[in-house]
């Protein structure tokens, strides 16, 4: 097993625990408002321990409905609300998941043109041998990815 591959499977392996999370949807007026409200905390307050203007805190507030609040703002409001703030990626199924299946994209996009080239000269595979040659295709590509494993959809 080659570098990359122990570092995406153990990176896959550490990814699982936040599987649960995938489907976790914000709260309708967002986390902070959420657990500020929790706390009985007002924006007021908020705002004292972070040492802002209460208005700060209402366009923060604001600001994560949109979509529009920065990591560091996050983090920084999450100190006031004694929490951690939490930001990363959890992949649909999985890294190797994704890897194979955007290297059977590939595989088949390559196999087909030299099997276009193939037939034109009368040497054309059969289903079998195609399936074969494109699962090895499709192993070497997971094994080591190319450059430009990414750069078609």
């Amino acid at each position: 097993m080659n570098r990359k591959t122990l570092i995406r499977k153990q990176l896959d392996s550490s990814l699982l625990r936040f599987v649960p999370l995938r489907d976790a949807t914000p709260p309708p007026k967002g986390w902070v408002r959420a657990i500020r409200d929790a706390l009985a905390m007002t924006a007021r307050q908020l705002a004292g321990r972070l040492g802002i203007a209460q208005q700060a805190v209402a366009r923060i507030e604001k600001d994560e409905q949109s979509g529009s609040v920065t990591i560091k703002t996050m983090r920084r409001i999450g100190e006031g609300l004694d929490c951690v703030f939490v930001c990363g990626f959890v992949p649909r199924s999985s890294l190797e998941a994704t890897l194979r299946r955007q290297a059977e994209r590939l595989a088949a996009r390559r196999l087909a043109r030299a099997s276009q080239t193939m037939t034109l000269e009368d040497q054309a595979l059969g289903p079998k041998e195609n399936e074969r040659v494109l699962a090895e295709m499709v192993d070497d590509l997971v094994r080591t990815p190319p450059a430009d494993l990414w750069s078609e959809p």
